[in-house]
């Protein structure tokens, strides 16, 4: 199959976000505001085209500045690079809402994280970062994250899945066509009811065809991670994982502690206790072409247990601490996993229950969810512009 590759500009019909915000998450939670003071901010920087051994200024690309409010969203300024790639907004800002910057290239729309607003502190070295794109560069999987939980009343087992995924080169990668995805792999055997999460992509990214999960975003240089669940029958028997691409780390916690994992370099851990549960760690190399089997034996009673669910995100908190912690090459520096931790919390407390808590509660639960995800979304692009 021909690779596509781009280097010019043009209209794009897709989009990267910065990670861990995207607009309408940043809408859901700006409409529960009133419209606040104005104040002139502005914002200056470059983009810049990341190659193999340095980045390169892009002059002529056009740049948007984007507003994200209660009373409005969409473009509110644009300009055009200079011959560096250099670019300079002043506005009057809206002080409730969330502003970013964008520059389309090879087909695709590259989004900045959020800007600052505030006038004593201006963004004035901003990098808004763009690459070539390639159908071929390789997308390795850097970790993969499996939490499984007992037998419910309903006779299934609730699953999370975390997966990171890194692309060294210097390219996006792409899809071939249109129908093809970037990236794809296997689910566990029997797995169904799959339900994309919010990670790095938006969940309409993620689908579940013929046994696996499938990607169809750019994958932009750097890391970026998803998150789904999905849901496994109880019943006895071997739950088995084909692994298509190797796995830097597979991170398998069931709270079923008499369960035996096999395949690759999996061993077993130290039990974690995560909100007055305990899990069970397996964890090691995932090898290219090879299983990993969960192994679940008869059982003389069937386990009746709250669900899941209420307990992914705390879940979710956990996991991707150790994984951030533990892998060779993290992408989010110390600071970066006391946000997810908070997050994540703060998501299994009050995710789903608007109509059960105080209004000025919820309002307040949105207000903090997202400046933890602005935050995160800083760090995230500092490492990045770091590498």
């Amino acid at each position: 199959m021909r690779e596509a590759d781009g280097r010019t500009g043009g209209r794009a019909d897709r989009a990267v976000r910065p990670s861990a915000l995207s607009a309408l998450s940043a809408l859901s939670v700006l409409s529960a505001f009133p419209l606040h003071a104005q104040q002139t901010a502005q914002v200056a920087g470059r983009v810049v085209r990341a190659t193999t051994t340095d980045t390169l200024g892009v002059p002529g690309v056009q740049v948007m500045l984007h507003q994200v409010a209660r009373a409005r969203q969409g473009p509110v300024d644009s300009v055009v690079a200079g011959p560096g790639g250099e670019f300079r907004f002043r506005f009057r800002a809206d002080t409730s809402a969330v502003y970013l910057l964008s520059a389309g290239w090879a087909g695709i729309e590259y989004f900045s994280t959020p800007v600052h607003t505030n006038p004593t502190l201006p963004d004035t070295g901003l990098l808004l970062v763009v690459s070539d794109t390639s159908s071929s560069v390789p997308v390795g999987v850097v970790s993969r994250h499996i939490v499984i939980g007992k037998p419910r009343g309903d006779g299934t087992r609730a699953a999370l899945e975390i997966v990171v995924l890194r692309n060294d080169g210097a390219r996006t990668r792409v899809a071939p066509d249109s129908l093809a995805p970037t990236w794809s792999t296997r689910l566990p055997s029997r797995a169904f009811d799959f339900q994309p999460g919010e990670g790095d992509v938006s969940a309409d990214a993620l689908a579940f065809r013929d046994g696996a999960v499938q990607l169809f975003a750019p994958i932009a240089p750097g890391e970026k991670q998803l998150l789904y669940t999905y849901q496994l029958p109880s019943g006895p028997g071997t739950v088995r994982i084909p692994l298509e691409d190797s796995v830097g780390t597979m991170n398998i916690l069931l709270e079923e502690f008499d369960r035996t994992v096999t395949g690759g370099a999996i061993e077993k851990g130290d039990s974690q206790a995560i909100e007055g549960r305990s899990f069970r760690q397996w964890s090691g190399a995932g090898p290219a072409g090879g299983v990993i089997a969960i192994h679940f034996p008869s059982i003389g009673t069937r386990w009746v247990l709250p669900a899941l669910v209420s307990a992914v995100a705390l879940t979710l908190g956990f996991v991707a601490v150790r994984a951030l912690r533990n892998r060779p090459r993290p992408a989010i520096p110390g600071p970066a996993v006391s946000v997810l931790d908070q997050l994540a919390r703060l998501d299994a407390r009050y995710r789903d229950r608007e109509g059960e808590v105080p209004a000025e509660v919820w309002s307040r639960y949105q207000a903090d969810r997202l400046r933890l995800k602005t935050e995160l979304s800083r760090q995230l692009a500092e490492k990045r512009s770091s590498t």
